[in-house]
């Protein structure tokens, strides 16, 4: 029995509804465990909680930013391969949302009361990457992916000595992050130029400074 080909309306009602369930916090279910060795709950003083606090909410930003990149992308796609290379990483990354949700929960604090800004933004970018050609947004992906690898990178190396489950959870995130970039250069992402890659560096920086603080 063959399904029916999605008509306008429902195929802009399935996109409302995963916009929806990128900023909502906890309305995305996970598909795997923590992937921390155990449960134990680090001790932190106050002063620590705030500042892994701050740098989780960036982290949860970033999978944010993620989520409107790939979904921007996949709405402006030439290439019905490229589209559906778009959900699939979008839907992998899921995770890393949720488990940056649970992080927060654990710390007491929050996500970014600017989420639906990050997202509307970077739908926006990922929609003009799209419309440009699928080597421009794949190679948009790629150097996407690796900016966030340098965030992860430099976030585990400012969390406390004990927090070792942030730690798993970063390093986790950044393997994963790699692999998709990996992905989309073998799939025929562009090397993209110096000037848009610092405009990247330097939008993805201003971001991280807000999200650390509101």
């Amino acid at each position: 029995m063959t399904s029916r080909p999605l008509s306008k309306v429902d195929q802009w009602l399935l996109g409302v509804d995963k916009a929806l369930r990128a900023i909502v916090p906890h309305s995305n279910p996970s598909t795997r465990p923590l992937p921390v060795s155990d449960d134990t709950i680090p001790e932190l003083s106050i002063t620590e909680s705030r500042h892994v606090a701050g740098l989780m909410r960036i982290n949860h930003t970033g999978e944010v930013c993620a989520q409107g990149l790939y979904h921007g992308q996949a709405f402006a796609a030439k290439d019905d391969g490229v589209r559906e290379a778009m959900h699939q990483s979008a839907l992998e990354e899921i995770d890393h949302l949720v488990w940056c949700e649970t992080r927060l929960d654990e710390l007491g604090s929050h996500a970014s009361l600017l989420t639906p800004l990050w997202y509307g933004m970077s739908f926006g970018l990922g929609a003009v990457a799209g419309a440009i050609s699928n080597e421009f947004s794949l190679g948009f992906v790629a150097e996407t992916e690796a900016q966030v690898s340098e965030h992860l990178q430099d976030h585990i190396g400012k969390l406390p000595t004990q927090d070792v489950r942030s730690r798993e959870i970063l390093a986790q995130m950044d393997i994963e992050e790699l692999h998709h970039r990996e992905l989309a250069l073998q799939s025929g992402g562009a090397a993209l130029s110096p000037p848009v890659r610092v405009t990247m560096r330097w939008l993805a920086n201003g971001m991280k400074v807000a999200a650390y603080h509101v």
